[in-house]
């Protein structure tokens, strides 16, 4: 077991020297942390870089080529009232920057012209009365905010051009059928208020983008929503037999209804098995298991089987894995390797399952496991050591779900498999190449002086963004799968 992590660990490594290389660094002195996020125009390939702190907000452009063409610096306004960053829209010369109080209800726009050097702010009080706030996206220039009105069916969207108009849109979802975990039918309202367990807690709605990999801490969410073009689609996983999905057009501002069986598996007791779903691809994996066998379908969304892949704790190996099972506890470096599907099995069940899915080239790489509540423990501190101690609501909450996924498993007990299916959901023999992610934690791990870091994707490559407290520069550095 010890030969095999570190023949891992060593391949791992094999693959830093010649797998990442630095395209742009800038003179960027500054003591401790500081959150640092960014903007990508995947049409004109311009980057803003933006350095804040409690105080101060420093936006940088880079061009195509990650140099440094321009920069705008402004005051943090009133930061113990608009605490984090939730979202953003506008264009390269034109970014805004929305800034929240706690509860949604207070909302402060930061518009930076670059054309004329200029930032000017606009704020917005919200009534939200009744109302309970789910979920904020950017999404086709518009900046929205999705609540749910209290004891009812109906959504409504807070929609924010980039010049600052504000629309309230409802969408009613009267006549759709909606049932808590138990099967007692209830409104729109009492199912998202029912807590699933203590990080899927009531009126959570976790954000996905299947564009990067997906941690097993965001994808074991039974509530995800996934923006597909004009359309936000909503899955809901709450009940063990199916998966319930509603989509919300965004143009028309009308919503439809589909209901996902989910694979049979027979239990003496229904509480002892759990479900879980990924969309990708207009196609829905949905995984079953209990405490001795495990299923993992392939559905398109007009409920039709296309694929199916079994295994029990009776069968020495998972014929369908591509790699070892592992474990983790805490971080990369604390690896262990399971020996039997049995052991992955039960402990699979014994979590918060989920499974992730991720389009590499013309084929799916598939995760398969389960995660555990985060410890409150002090190793918490990874995540802030790694990307700012005040940074972790902003850089989470905006434009980079890539850097909510890296690291997410510090603190935290995860149990994995990964497989590989090409595009009929056909397995595919061989060892997985290492991702992006796996060449940044080993290059993270490896160098304990930078810090503010952040982490995104442009034209299928990823960025990593860190400072150096010994160069004093901040140095961007190019990842690929």
């Amino acid at each position: 077991m010890f030969k095999k992590i570190i023949t891992l660990v060593l391949f791992l490594i094999g693959f830093i020297s010649f797998s990442q290389e630095i395209v742009s660094s800038f003179p960027l002195d500054f003591k401790g942390n500081r959150d640092v996020f960014q903007i990508v125009n995947d049409s004109t390939k311009v980057t803003t870089f933006f350095i804040c702190d409690k105080e101060k907000i420093k936006a940088i452009r880079l061009n195509k080529e990650m140099q440094v063409v321009d920069s705008l610096s402004t005051n943090r306004i009133n930061h113990e009232v608009y605490v984090g960053m939730i979202g953003n829209n506008g264009d390269d010369q034109n970014p805004n920057l929305f800034w929240s109080s706690p509860n949604r209800k207070e909302i402060l726009v930061q518009r930076f012209n670059f054309e004329i050097h200029k930032v000017t702010t606009q704020n917005y009080v919200l009534s939200l009365k009744d109302e309970r706030s789910l979920q904020s996206f950017s999404q086709n220039g518009r900046f929205y905010l999705l609540t749910v009105l209290k004891n009812s069916d109906k959504l409504k969207l807070y929609v924010f051009d980039a010049n600052g108009k504000l629309e309230e849109k409802i969408i009613d979802l009267a006549g759709f059928k909606f049932y808590k975990s138990d099967y007692q039918k209830t409104t729109l309202y009492g199912f998202l208020s029912e807590s699933l367990f203590a990080s899927n807690s009531s009126f959570s709605l976790q954000k996905i983008s299947s564009e990067n990999p997906t941690s097993l801490v965001k994808s074991s969410m039974k509530r995800k929503c996934y923006l597909n073009g004009n359309t936000l689609v909503m899955t809901f996983d709450t009940n063990i037999d199916y998966t319930q999905l509603i989509t919300l057009n965004l143009e028309a501002y009308t919503a439809t209804e589909k209901f996902i069986k989910k694979p049979y598996l027979y239990s003496i007791d229904p509480t002892f098995l759990t479900s879980n779903s990924f969309l990708i691809d207009n196609k829905l994996y949905q995984i079953k298991s209990s405490s001795s066998q495990i299923i993992l379908t392939l559905k398109n969304l007009d409920d039709n089987l296309l694929k199916t892949y079994a295994a029990s704790d009776r069968t020495p190996s998972i014929d369908f894995k591509n790699t070892e099972i592992i474990q983790e506890d805490g971080n990369a470096s604390k690896k262990r390797i399971l020996e039997t599907s049995a052991q992955f099995i039960r402990k699979m069940n014994n979590l918060n399952a989920g499974i992730s899915c991720y389009k590499l080239n013309d084929n799916y790489l598939i995760t398969l496991g389960s995660v555990s509540e985060e410890a409150p423990s002090g190793s918490a501190m990874l995540i802030g050591g790694m990307f700012g101690v005040a940074g972790v609501l902003i850089a989470a909450a905006i434009s980079s779900p890539t850097m909510e996924s890296f690291n997410s498993y510090a603190n935290r007990r995860v149990v994995y498999i990964n497989c590989l299916f090409d595009k009929e959901a056909n397995h595919i023999n061989g060892e997985i190449q290492p991702l992006a992610f796996d060449k940044i934690r080993i290059f993270a791990d490896k160098n304990a002086d930078i810090s503010s870091q952040t982490l995104f994707k442009m034209d299928g490559s990823y960025y990593l963004g860190y400072h150096d407290k010994n160069t004093k520069e901040y140095t961007i550095r190019k990842f690929e799968d």
